[in-house]
């Protein structure tokens, strides 16, 4: 049977498309012998799926009402999960999913005993933490904040002095008999104070993700360091889901 020609396309937005070869074997080899470069798409698709995951396996555990043994045990295997991924040097698609997956456990019932207590304020949260990351990005999509900003480089010093606050807070929680310690978990307006001022500091430090994930883009690195990014960005979405729920919590305790 003879070949017909191809019947061209009557839209006239075709019309100046520049002709079509077909490529050669050796051209077809060298194709699929070049890895995809990483796209901006690329990093949103894969978080995208990340926190798709994190809700399903955390609906999961919220009917579920999974009992503090399996929140205990997810939670061990979450952090194994989370550094394995932070040091391991070749970025591992199943194990990123793995840590979004077992994630979704935990945050699925510590938000279902939080809503049992506060009604809706799981909700609150989510949209509360949208609200920031949101606003984060677009401040630095206008460049309103860059990584070099005073006010992005403060906060990560803030950020980072907080933490260590919060270690030492923990320490002394473990040997003082009252359990208060600083009172930063306690719940009072210390804790208010310390949890909104975590919260400011650490959706700042976003920016830096923003900027690094920028410049792989334009370094045009293989498509696959886009799991590892988004590995990144779920964790820091994970902990200000965390904290703006406690403070949520802290608000509206009688």
């Amino acid at each position: 049977m003879n070949e017909e020609e191809p019947v061209e396309s009557s839209n006239p937005v075709f019309g100046s498309a520049p002709t079509l070869k077909t490529p050669s074997v050796g051209q077809v080899e060298e194709i699929f012998r070049t890895p995809q470069r990483l796209t901006m798409d690329d990093i949103a698709l894969k978080t995208s799926l990340l926190l798709g995951l994190i809700v399903v396996t955390g609906t999961a555990a919220w009917v579920a009402d999974a009992g503090p043994g399996l929140v205990f045990g997810a939670a061990i295997v979450g952090l194994a999960l989370a550094l394995v991924n932070i040091f391991k040097k070749s970025v591992s698609p199943p194990l990123v999913l793995a840590y979004a997956a077992v994630e979704g456990v935990v945050l699925g019932a510590i938000s279902h005993a939080y809503n049992d207590r506060f009604h809706g304020i799981a909700i609150q949260a989510a949209v509360g933490t949208a609200a920031v990351f949101g606003g984060v990005l677009a401040l630095y999509a206008t460049g309103k904040l860059t990584a070099r900003s005073r006010a992005v480089k403060a906060a990560t010093g803030a950020f980072f002095g907080l933490f260590g606050l919060l270690v030492v807070n923990l320490l002394v929680n473990a040997f003082d008999g009252s359990g208060d310690g600083f009172g930063l978990r306690s719940g009072g307006t210390a804790a208010i104070l310390f949890s909104l001022a975590f919260i400011v500091a650490g959706s700042l430090t976003f920016v830096l993700d923003f900027d690094r994930a920028q410049q792989m883009v334009n370094a045009g690195v293989e498509e696959r360091e886009s799991w590892r990014i988004a590995f990144g960005l779920v964790v820091g979405l994970v902990w200000l889901y965390l904290e703006v729920l406690r403070l949520l919590g802290y608000l509206r305790n009688d």
